[in-house]
């Protein structure tokens, strides 16, 4: 497989991105790469070879993708390979995931904020409000994507 200059980097863009985002940086490359390929579907040796890593680091970060349902894989008959692509029907149930993490991470700095003794006034009012924006953010965002629906039709 060719890439051209740009697509490999984008994939080293995309794969920082994701590493700054808990991703190991075989994963992120992998999912950069199944995003700016030309191809939608990729073998698990075109990736191996596109991006220059080991079997055993790609079959890791397939396995992950696989395992967190950031990639599936089709089959073609006739042929023994497993062909991955990008999940790209499950953005909503990632981001809704991500929604509630970010739900329970607000929960957890309220009982933060309940439980401290220490007085630290500035440290609270910039948590308080960090907490407050994301009650506000939880609260709005079923309008937002009901919103945003109705402008697509």
């Amino acid at each position: 497989m060719t890439l051209s200059n740009e697509q490999r980097q984008l994939i080293e863009e995309f794969g920082i991105y994701q590493e700054n985002n808990g991703f190991q940086p075989a994963v992120a490359r992998v999912m950069g790469l199944l995003l700016v390929s030309d191809r939608a579907e990729l073998t698990f040796d075109e990736i191996s070879e596109a991006l220059n890593i080991s079997k055993s680091a790609t079959s890791n970060a397939l396995n992950m993708l696989l395992n967190t349902g950031h990639i599936e894989y089709t089959t073609f008959s006739g042929d023994r390979k497993r062909y991955f692509r990008i999940k790209s029907s499950n953005w909503r149930d990632l981001f809704e995931k991500k929604m509630q993490d970010l739900s329970y991470l607000n929960g957890l700095l309220k009982r933060v904020l309940e439980v401290r003794n220490r007085e630290l006034p500035i440290y609270d009012a910039k948590l308080n409000d960090f907490i407050s924006f994301m009650d506000y953010l939880k609260d709005r965002m079923p309008s937002l994507i009901t919103e945003w629906e109705k402008s697509r039709t």
